[in-house]
């Protein structure tokens, strides 16, 4: 991990155990005394927070004024909480970054996909994860865990099939195209997830996460 922390983020479709996976790691690393925090995307900052709240309860909204907001929440992410931490050399895990970008506004919402990528680049300053780790769950999968929860949907979760479909097929390419992804099976237990996250944190980052440590 070094002197300048360790930026992980969960990602996938609604329903597929980010905020839990991202959760049992947290508490994971604080069993082991390791500095860590746990956050989310858009959000985990106080005007992002405000951003999310907009983007999701909002009635409708122009896929392009969407955009923009998320960047704006992921700009302040960035400055604010992220490089901050990582600075101070302690390990970052947020629920969702670039990556949902990619798949909902470009491939989901049918946005200029380069276009996409260089708003990101500018909102960032270029900040990427050292890991992202895809949990794959087929949309119908996600799906029923969001209806078993019995939490309202937002705005986004209400979207049609045809849009969720394309998000999902969006990750599953990304997962191939995009550096430093990991794609992890995400249709098993928690805590079966759990154990093949960190065997794959072992794998890239075993100072931190040794090798059968889980």
């Amino acid at each position: 991990m070094g002197d300048q922390g360790l930026f992980l983020v969960f990602e996938g479709v609604e329903g597929s155990g980010k905020s839990t996976q991202a959760a049992l790691l947290g508490k994971w690393l604080e069993a082991r005394g390791i500095d860590h925090i746990v956050t989310r995307e858009p959000g985990g900052t106080e005007i992002g927070e405000q951003i999310r709240a907009l983007v999701l309860e909002s009635e409708a909204l122009p896929a392009r004024s969407e955009l923009l907001l998320l960047l704006s929440a992921r700009s302040i992410f960035v400055e604010e909480v992220v490089r901050p931490a990582l600075a101070a050399g302690r390990v970052v895990i947020a629920d969702r970054y670039e990556l949902s970008t990619f798949a909902y506004q470009g491939y989901g919402r049918g946005l200029a996909l380069g276009a996409v990528r260089a708003m990101n680049e500018f909102a960032t300053g270029g900040l990427r994860p050292d890991l992202t780790l895809l949990l794959d769950v087929p949309v119908v999968v996600g799906g029923a865990r969001r209806a078993s929860a019995g939490r309202a949907p937002d705005r986004i979760e209400r979207e049609a099939s045809g849009f969720h479909d394309r998000v999902g097929e969006a990750y599953r390419l990304l997962a191939v195209t995009e550096p430093g992804v990991e794609r992890i099976d995400g249709t098993g237990s928690p805590e079966e997830v759990h154990r093949e996250v960190l065997r794959r944190l072992a794998f890239h980052f075993p100072e931190t996460f040794p090798p059968g440590a889980g």
